[in-house]
């Protein structure tokens, strides 16, 4: 991360330089490897968890393994090395190990970025044009997208290979080695400032915008209705028209409180994002106009940990808002009961069809965009059978998973 220390920096007497005493070597070393365990942890599970379950791999769910792939990266490029610069009070890693790293840690930081703007811009289009989310809301469009996202930041990210390099902070007492920056302040400030927008502004309120859009239409408009399939219920016997209303009642219930329960889930990725990042970004932009940077060691150290525990605690968020990826991680850990693998055939799903809703066919097709599904289990039906007898006669239905 930036240690705010140039080539140009460096003229002036350093004078006597102090290490960093036990009390913050304990507590540092101590919570960012709990941060950093618990964050590869995490990140790992989300991952093999879509890749090996079947009907999780959705588009917003590939979003989602990118946005885990990048948070491994800044755990392991920032994380890791920063312990490391707690312990010894210096750099280790030497002259290709700096490059590499700083390389490796905006990349990190910059794909991540990029991914919460692609599923947010996905989310919107799913939820407010799903006409036109039957066509860009796919599967394979979404493993383009991301495919594009890494190679735009990772061409992007090429200029610290040049801008990075080791160096000899020569104190009255003792040389310290740290991994800086060839250029002086006034070359690599505009490139901060261009990452500030860029890379956490912009995404930021593009998301902002977006999310109160989605919010028009989950929270203050209701599901549309389909006024034709009343008029045709009016003609049918009564029992007909008692079953069918019960299914599309339960249906667009199910519905909207999936799309609800899976952009709050967002949403709240998105605010974290954007609370946990806050220090340090600020901390960049406000020694960017001092003539001498702010580098409390206390502070800095509290802005890296929201950085780390920025990128370890989206798993947490999936498993405390998202009832699929609970029931995955405990089948991923060997909790699951046996046979919850696949969902009940009589499983109640929490998919939003864009095609099924606006009437155009009548069965979930490839081009649905699955948002969130809630798999009720045998014990689980049967219970509530017994104890709230159903009215509402129902065929077997099975949805397939997109």
């Amino acid at each position: 991360m930036e240690n705010f220390t140039t080539a140009g920096d460096l003229n002036h007497t350093l004078g006597v330089w102090t290490d960093n005493s036990l009390q913050y070597k304990v507590i540092s070393c101590v919570l960012l490897f709990v941060i950093c365990v618990l964050g590869f942890v995490g990140n790992v599970m989300v991952i093999l968890v879509v890749l090996t379950t079947k009907h999780m791999r959705t588009p917003t769910n590939c979003y989602l393994v990118s946005l885990a792939v990048a948070d491994l990266m800044v755990l392991s490029a920032a994380g890791l090395p920063t312990i490391t610069e707690s312990i010894f009070g210096s750099w280790v890693f030497g002259h290709y190990g700096c490059l590499c790293i700083t390389y490796f840690q905006y990349l990190g930081i910059n794909a991540s970025s990029c991914s919460i703007t692609a599923f947010t811009i996905e989310r919107y289009i799913a939820i407010c044009h799903p006409i036109k989310a039957q066509f860009l809301c796919t599967l394979s469009r979404a493993k383009k997208i991301i495919l594009c996202v890494w190679a735009f930041t990772s061409l992007y990210c090429v200029m610290w290979f040049y801008l990075s390099d080791i160096q000899e902070l020569v104190y009255n007492n003792i040389t310290i080695i740290t991994c800086g920056y060839r250029v002086s302040r006034k070359f690599y400030l505009p490139i901060y400032f261009f990452d500030y927008g860029v890379f956490f502004v912009v995404p930021l309120m593009l998301s902002a915008v977006l999310y109160g859009l989605i919010a028009r239409i989950l929270f203050i408009n209701p599901l549309p209705s389909d006024h034709k399939d009343k008029k045709k219920n009016g003609q049918n016997n009564h029992s007909n028209t008692k079953r069918t209303s019960c299914k599309n009642s339960r249906h667009s219930s199910s519905t909207a409180t999936s799309r609800r329960q899976v952009t709050k889930m967002l949403a709240v990725v998105v605010f974290l994002f954007a609370t946990l990042w806050m220090p340090y970004r600020t901390l960049v932009l406000v020694n960017s106009f001092l003539d001498r940077a702010y580098l409390d060691s206390w502070f800095l150290l509290f802005c890296r940990i929201c950085i780390y525990l920025n990128s370890a605690i989206n798993p947490v968020i999936y498993n405390a808002m998202s009832q699929k990826f609970r029931a995955a991680f405990r089948n991923i850990c060997g909790c699951g009961r046996k046979g919850s693998d696949k969902p009940a055939a009589y499983s109640v799903a929490l998919t939003y069809s864009a095609a099924k809703e606006t009437s155009m066919v009548e069965s979930i097709d490839p081009f649905t965009t699955e948002l969130e599904e809630l798999t009720a289990t045998d014990d689980l039906l049967s219970d509530q059978k017994m104890m709230f007898p159903d009215p509402c006669v129902y065929e077997k239905e099975n949805f397939s998973d997109a």
